[in-house]
């Protein structure tokens, strides 16, 4: 069985993304004839001798200025080593939103720069919000090399420029990967280009294919949401079904139920398929505990050596996703996990000015694409972490009661420490 990578896309709406995504998909053979064909024939009524590997993604690009603004297009393809799930996320200032939406589940983030033009200000908005989400790989991907004669002194300069960037915001050296490209003609896309012979790493796809997928919740101490409680009456059988967000589990592992507080023993793991010997994140099993306990949906399975803080009381970091201005004092609902309670939003604190990478006083009303620091209080005691400490267990949703409207992304914790 092949691994799965998850990844997202983010660049300047100019920087070619679109044509990167499209020749990924192309040169892995991922994009059916008949599309292959319409996009042949819309390339020679614009007048170009060869594909506009761009139109691709060129549909979904049109949806989102039509307004479609929060959703994220996923595209799914394959290669002998490994699958994958591209979330390409639109690249204009107004849709700082859509990144953090298709970044928060990635595991690396490919982020495009146009060679002409370096690091600009996008970019830096860009590697804040990869930053800010934990997203713990980078590739900087510097395209269109072609327009500036395959200058390895040019692309050295904009890669130490970044290299700068990223240490400032928290990304460790070796997190970050720098690879010259031209998705216009291929060059190391796919394959290698023998433009680039003072170019010695792998290309693109090669770095994606070889990359390790172990997810930063596999280390962390065990959690799981309990998603419903299965009964058979007739064998007395008791279960907690969830997906493991971090951590592993196995029989005889002691756990404690949150936020009711109680420990108990794991007797068993199990599946459809039978019971597991161990089970890590992302696994959906079914928890038999050896003591009969009050558990419901919402409820939190934790390792009982490391255990989340149960609280009432957030400091968190919002990003803001409605176009309804979020002001102090407003009463919201919030889900964590499996549990949905009551929230009233107490002081906003320092904003995030994306643009100049640094936080500013805070302001009196969060807009929309707004990222900032907040206090909130919820109705019931919620077992949390931090996110900079466990992604799954530190991430919540801010939910309008009348219409049920997603209004915002919420982290627990101050996830994104600046440096200097």
């Amino acid at each position: 069985m092949k691994d799965l990578l998850r990844f997202a896309t983010a660049g300047s709406v100019d920087d070619g993304k679109s044509t990167l995504v499209g020749r990924l998909l192309y040169d892995t053979k991922s994009v059916l004839a008949d599309q292959i064909e319409a996009v042949q024939r819309a390339s020679v009524d614009k007048g170009l001798s060869t594909p506009d590997l761009s139109l691709l993604v060129d549909g979904l690009r049109a949806e989102r200025e039509q307004g479609i603004t929060i959703d994220v297009a996923y595209r799914y393809f394959s290669t002998p080593t490994r699958e994958f799930v591209l979330a390409d996320t639109p690249g204009h200032v107004q849709y700082t939103r859509n990144t953090v939406t298709g970044a928060s589940t990635a595991e690396l983030a490919v982020l495009l720069v146009d060679a002409r033009h370096g690091v600009v200000e996008q970019t830096r908005r860009h590697a804040a919000v990869l930053a800010l989400l934990h997203v713990p790989r980078l590739v900087l991907a510097i395209n269109k090399i072609d327009l500036i004669d395959y200058d390895e002194a040019a692309l050295t300069a904009i890669a130490k420029d970044f290299a700068g960037l990223a240490r400032s915001l928290g990304f460790a050296d070796d997190a970050v990967v720098t690879i010259p490209v031209s998705a216009l003609v291929g060059d190391n896309v796919v394959e290698r280009s023998a433009h680039t012979p003072w170019y010695d790493g792998p290309t693109l796809l090669g770095h994606l294919e070889s990359v390790p997928v172990t997810p930063p919740e596999a280390g962390a101490p065990f959690r799981l949401p309990v998603q419903y409680v299965i009964r058979e009456h007739a064998s007395d059988y008791r279960g907690y079904a969830g997906q493991v967000a971090s951590g592993t589990v196995r029989p005889g592992d002691e756990v404690v139920v949150l936020p009711g507080g109680h420990r108990t023993t794991v007797a068993s793991v199990d599946t459809a398929d039978g019971p597991l010997a161990t089970a890590g994140a992302g696994r959906s099993v079914t928890v038999r505990l050896t003591d009969d306990i009050d558990i419901a949906r919402g409820d939190v399975l934790a390792a009982a050596d490391a255990p989340p803080r149960v609280t009432t009381e957030l400091d968190a970091t919002l990003c803001w996703l409605s176009d309804k201005p979020l002001r102090a004092g407003a009463r919201l609902l919030l889900k964590h996990g499996a549990r949905t309670t009551q929230v009233i939003v107490g002081a906003l604190g320092d904003r995030l000015d994306t643009d100049a990478v640094a936080y500013v006083d805070a302001p009196e009303t969060l807009a929309i694409n707004d990222i900032a620091r907040v206090s909130l209080r919820t109705a019931d005691p919620l077992p949390v972490d931090d996110y900079a400490d466990i992604r799954t267990g530190g991430s919540f949703l801010l939910i309008d009661p009348p219409t049920g409207n997603t209004l915002a992304a919420g982290l627990v914790g101050s996830p994104l420490t600046l440096a200097g």
